[in-house]
């Protein structure tokens, strides 16, 4: 008797542990009502393989914008520091054989290795890779060595922060710090350059002056991934670089590697 009022009592208190994680679970919204005012024929490019990409130069208004009250604030965080040139990116990952989640978001976000060459298309090279190398490293004051990627994950940490160094085809190498968050429907990650970005031995970006913003959340439809990149550069060399359009191929190559780390495109 005295057991199985034991286990009874275990039965209830396990109830009620689990209770609000039954009560409260967020349900998965669905893609009209993140993005309403999008038509059918972007909509469709959106759930391409490629997805949608597109930048912008100075002045120029943004096509794609979260709903109002959507908690999708990357767009607002970027605007902050008033970037010259803009790109967005929009694509959904469809799920394939199961529903996907924040951890396979975050475990495809570790694997900066697999970075390097990744493709982009030139216009007088054709596809070529745009990082020839990729890698962790220890730190902003730390830069030389590598470390390497860690196992998948089986939790996501409330925040994280990691640093990078990726050597650029046309830029060399060039250091990044990246931001991770746990936010309320999703996760969030923000690439930021903590040195200037040279360019034929000048600085052409200054540090803190690119930012990509990424945005990942499990919707009805499969994994949301919405992106801005921006970045400001001085007329000097804004007229030497088309730099809408090489803001657009970095934005598209990380979109294209993150992407690819989710499991349903592997």
């Amino acid at each position: 008797m005295n057991n199985k009022k034991l286990s009874l009592a275990g039965a209830f208190c396990l109830v009620w542990l689990l209770f609000p994680l039954w009560t409260f679970a967020d349900p998965l919204r669905s893609f009209d009502s993140l993005f309403p005012q999008i038509g059918d024929s972007r909509k469709t490019e959106i759930f391409s393989e490629g997805g949608y990409i597109e930048s912008y130069g100075k002045n120029e208004p943004l096509r794609i914008v979260p709903a109002p009250g959507s908690g999708i604030t990357i767009l607002d965080d970027l605007m902050k520091k008033k970037p010259s040139y803009l790109a967005e990116s929009l694509v959904v990952v469809p799920y394939a054989g199961r529903e996907l989640s924040k951890l396979d978001a975050y475990n495809a976000l570790g694997k900066i290795r697999d970075l390097k060459g990744r493709l982009y298309r030139s216009h007088s090279k054709g596809a070529v890779p745009l990082f020839e190398d990729a890698t962790r490293i220890s730190g902003e004051r730390q830069t030389a060595g590598a470390i390497p990627d860690p196992a998948p994950a089986h939790t996501v940490p409330q925040t994280e922060t990691i640093y990078l160094r990726l050597k650029d085809a046309n830029f060399g190498n060039s250091f990044y710090k990246g931001e991770m968050a746990l936010v309320k429907n999703g996760l969030s990650y923000t690439m930021t350059n903590f040195r200037s970005i040279t360019y034929l031995l000048l600085p052409v970006i200054k540090e803190g002056k690119f930012t990509a913003q990424l945005y990942f959340e499990p919707i009805e439809e499969g994994v949301l991934i919405y992106s801005i990149a921006g970045s400001d550069i001085s007329d000097f060399y804004a007229s030497k670089i088309d730099m809408a359009s090489a803001l657009a191929k970095r934005l598209a190559v990380i979109i294209s590697w993150a992407a690819a780390g989710i499991p349903s495109l592997n």
